[in-house]
C-alpha cells in the first residue's frame, strides 16, 4: 500500500509541475504573462500618402537614380495607379504577380518602413520604403534576387501630392 501511496503522489506532483510549464487552456489567464507576438510597429508613412497615379521606372546603380526620376516621371501618361484597400492598405502587385493585392505598410524596430503583405516588417516579399517625399518615392526589395531583376524603384507622383 505504502508503494502505490508514493507512486500516486509521484504521478501528482509530475501531473501538477507539467501544468506549471505548458498552457492546458483551462484556469485563469494573466495579461502579459506567457507567449506573445511582438507588437506590430506602425510606418511612418500612411496609406492615404501613397494613393495616386504614379510613373514608375527602376534603376540598378544609385549613380543612375536621377535620370531613372527623370524617366519615371514621363511614364505618367501610362501611369500606374496606388488605390486604398479595402482593410486600410494599398493594393499594389508583388514581383511576378499579375493581379494587385493589398498590402500594408509595416514599420520596423529600426525605423525603417516596409510595403508587403501582412506580416513581420521586412519579410523576403517586402519592399523598403529607401527615400518619400510626397512627390517621389524609392522602393528596393529585400528578396535581392527579386531585387537584382527589377532593380530598385521609382515612383514619380503624377498630379497633385496627397
Amino acid at each position: 500500500m505504502r508503494g502505490l501511496s508514493c507512486s500516486l503522489a509521484a504521478f501528482a506532483l509530475g501531473v501538477v509541475l507539467s501544468a506549471c510549464s505548458t498552457d492546458s487552456g483551462f484556469g485563469p489567464t494573466f495579461p502579459g504573462l506567457g507567449p506573445s507576438t511582438p507588437a506590430e510597429v506602425p510606418s511612418r508613412y500612411k496609406a492615404e500618402e501613397i494613393v495616386g497615379r504614379w510613373g514608375v521606372a527602376s534603376y540598378h546603380k544609385d549613380a543612375d537614380r536621377a535620370r531613372t526620376e527623370a524617366a519615371a516621371r514621363k511614364q505618367c501618361g501610362k501611369a500606374y495607379t496606388i488605390t486604398k484597400g479595402p482593410n486600410g492598405g494599398v493594393m499594389m502587385h508583388l514581383a511576378d504577380q499579375s493581379a494587385p493585392q493589398e498590402l500594408r505598410l509595416k514599420g520596423s524596430a529600426d525605423g525603417k518602413s516596409f510595403i508587403g503583405p501582412a506580416g513581420e516588417a521586412g519579410d523576403v516579399q517586402d519592399r523598403e520604403i529607401v527615400a518619400f517625399d510626397g512627390r517621389v518615392m524609392i522602393l528596393r526589395y529585400v528578396d535581392p534576387e527579386v531585387g537584382g531583376r527589377y532593380g530598385t524603384m521609382v515612383y514619380v507622383r503624377c498630379g497633385p501630392t496627397a
